[in-house]
């Protein structure tokens, strides 16, 4: 199975950690992040995984370097300038289409920046009998914005801050307002439905294709541990949990 860690970014929320190092190379409990993401991705079966790089890049490819790649195949996608998720997708899509006898077979998108024991192959069986386009892991939480779903876990609509008006691409009512968890489960059919161009969001594409009635679905993955280490307080409060959880 193949995965993509997406690690491009700034980590402006990092700072001072991420003054002298990419958000990938911060380290928790003396684990970089990419080391715990690329670990539980092998762990599950993943065997190739591409990432993307921009903010110190070198010394990702050094590290991986020295680590012989964690014994995977991993290829790089730099990027000259951040194309956001959606944009970081679809330069390295050539990746997931390399094997003509593959195209039918899911790809896993992972953030480098969250930890997690979501259980990576219930969330694949599920999107693989579902016959989703995509499908995203998410908790009921708090959250500065969330994705909506009717009661079939479609994707219908997303919101900012509480007080900030719902923007419905599917009309429902209920509507169930729930955080997203950074990892995804990807058909690769999507590829080719990327349309937008130079730098954006995923989350934009999928809410211009659950309007046109594909299946965006939501993978509830409440019981399981997740950590955003988005701010370096998330970081110190992870490595005290992670004594107690392995993801």
């Amino acid at each position: 199975m193949k995965a993509m860690v997406l690690a491009a970014g700034l980590g402006k929320r990092l700072r001072p950690l991420t003054d002298d190092r990419p958000k990938a190379l911060v380290e928790i409990a003396g684990r970089t992040l990419l080391e715990i993401t690329l670990s539980r991705l092998r762990d599950y079966g993943v065997g190739e995984v591409i990432i993307n790089v921009h903010h110190f890049a070198d010394m990702i490819l050094a590290y991986l370097e020295t680590h012989h790649n964690f014994g995977m195949r991993i290829e790089v996608s730099r990027e000259e300038t951040l194309l956001d998720t959606g944009g970081g997708l679809k330069k390295a899509a050539w990746f997931f289409l390399e094997d003509s006898h593959r195209l039918d077979e899911p790809f896993i998108l992972h953030n480098v920046d969250v930890i997690s024991t979501i259980d990576l192959g219930r969330m694949v069986q599920f999107h693989t009998e579902q016959q989703a386009l995509a499908t995203l892991a998410v908790k009921k939480r708090e959250a500065s914005r969330y994705l909506l779903f009717n009661d079939q876990l479609q994707l219908c609509g997303r919101r900012g801050a509480r007080d900030h008006e719902a923007e419905l691409v599917r009309p429902s009512q209920p509507v169930q307002e729930l955080g997203f968890s950074g990892i995804h489960v990807i058909s690769p059919r999507l590829l080719a439905m990327l349309t937008e161009e130079g730098a954006f969001s995923i989350i934009t594409s999928y809410l211009r294709l659950a309007a046109r009635d594909e299946k965006i679905l939501a993978f509830r993955a409440d019981e399981y541990y997740w950590r955003d280490l988005g701010r370096p307080e998330n970081v110190a409060q992870a490595a005290q949990e992670l004594k107690e959880v392995q993801p």
